[in-house]
């Protein structure tokens, strides 16, 4: 500790709240997608909450199991943890606190799968990723990306109560949509994570053999993307939103796999995020454009 007093900044850095963002608005589209429709204000605004609590829980024990990592890579070693601002018996206590309020507020307000799916969820991303398939394979994010991709299920669960087909389609789009976002990233820090020692296919595999297999899963996202309007999920709307934003997609992973510039990967892993928003914004659009012509109509 460099005996600095911790400030709540500090705290909210331990939840990553832009990833936590991300994560609650999926949630939120698997809400507001879910039959029937949320059945009450009180309903909507628990799962958000308790949702996204998980979430930034699951977070702060990641910057505990990951802190000597962190303290490797320039590009985490200012994080509370490496710079001394809190120990990490504090982030484990507030992690701690984060997650019995998420349990209480899914439990007693939500439903009791949501609840369960949701710490499994938690303890998917930040016990059975970050401790050990993070450190164990280069295809940890491969198999890991099942935490992250729980979201719009869990969404759908709390208003539905129940698993759905369309649910796990919502899954399936981010499942294939985090190996080619991270590696994007990855390719871009491969000289933190050899230094850390961390196991990443650009350091295993070498840049070149990563490049190809973000494309290669590029294209299945691009497949897997155009399922909702196969499956008579989603329409029209949908299906020119996610074939406009994959074929996005396609051009920047083309673009990287015909250079070696940081720069190129680093717009890849940017373009990726706004990727994810939009797939998940055209859904919603889909959804709910024609009800709401039918109503000015």
């Amino acid at each position: 500790m460099t005996g600095t007093r911790p400030s709540w900044r500090d705290y909210v850095a331990l939840c990553k709240p832009k990833i936590v963002a991300l994560i609650v608005f999926t949630a939120i589209v698997g809400m507001l997608l879910a039959p029937p429709p949320p059945a009450s204000f009180l309903l909507f605004i628990a799962a958000t909450l308790g949702i996204g609590l998980a979430a930034a829980a699951a977070a702060a024990l990641n910057h505990v199991v990951d802190q000597k990592i962190d303290s490797l890579m320039a590009r985490t070693q200012n994080r509370p943890l490496p710079k001394g601002n809190l120990s990490p018996r504090a982030a484990i206590g507030f992690a701690a606190i984060l997650c019995v309020l998420s349990m209480l507020i899914l439990g007693i307000y939500v439903n009791a799968l949501t609840m369960l799916l949701t710490f499994i969820s938690l303890i998917g991303y930040s016990v059975v990723y970050s401790m050990f398939l993070k450190r164990a394979t280069p295809q940890n994010i491969v198999i890991g990306g099942a935490a992250g991709a729980a979201p719009p299920v869990l969404g759908w669960t709390a208003v539905s109560g129940q698993l759905d087909p369309h649910a796990l389609l919502l899954f399936l789009i981010i499942f294939a949509w985090t190996p080619p976002h991270f590696w994007a990233l990855a390719i871009a820090r491969r000289k933190d994570y050899e230094n850390a020692g961390i196991p990443m296919l650009p350091v295993t595999h070498g840049v070149a053999f990563t490049r190809l297999h973000i494309l290669l899963y590029t294209l299945i996202l691009f497949i897997v993307s155009l399922l909702p309007y196969l499956t008579g999920m989603s329409g029209m709307t949908y299906l020119f939103g996610a074939v406009a934003l994959g074929v996005g997609f396609l051009y920047f992973t083309i673009r990287l796999l015909k250079t070696d510039e940081t720069a190129a990967a680093m717009r890849t892993f940017s373009y990726s995020v706004w990727y994810l928003t939009g797939i998940f914004a055209c859904l919603l659009a889909d959804h709910y454009i024609p009800a709401m012509t039918q109503l000015i109509g």
